[in-house]
């Protein structure tokens, strides 16, 4: 039997230790916190529900206002997935545009709702 030259071997094992430890930290690694983690938890904390669809331009809009921070906050999609009718759940709470934001004293905002607004309406701080 042959024996493989030691240079390949030590290569091959080094590459190895390389790519196992990227898969770890990629697997392992939290992401930063963002800068409206806590302004999005205070939201749902204060009973703040954002109503949507994912056709809908202004919803991804304020989607993307939160950035990362929106895993946080309180999120009921509306559409069918084929985008052409509105789930029971918002029929119930007479959802009539999108986005709309209902909140835990039942008054509602209607369209992209600013952040401003968002901290008037729950008193949670918002950050600078």
């Amino acid at each position: 039997m042959k024996k493989l030259p030691v240079p390949l071997i030590a290569g091959v094992v080094t590459t190895l230790l390389v790519v196992g430890g990227i898969v770890y930290l990629a697997v392992t690694a939290k992401p930063a916190p963002s800068k409206y983690d806590d302004f999005a938890k205070c939201l749902t904390e204060k009973g703040a529900v954002f109503y949507g669809a994912f056709w809908c331009p202004h919803c991804q809009a304020q989607k993307k206002a939160f950035g990362s921070s929106m895993q946080y906050v309180s999120y009921t999609e509306c559409s069918t997935s084929d985008g052409n009718a509105m789930l029971p759940v918002c029929k119930d709470k007479k959802i009539e545009g999108y986005p709309t934001w209902i909140f835990a004293d039942g008054s509602r905002e209607s369209g992209e709702v600013s952040m401003e607004k968002l901290a008037e309406k729950t008193s949670c701080t918002l950050p600078k």
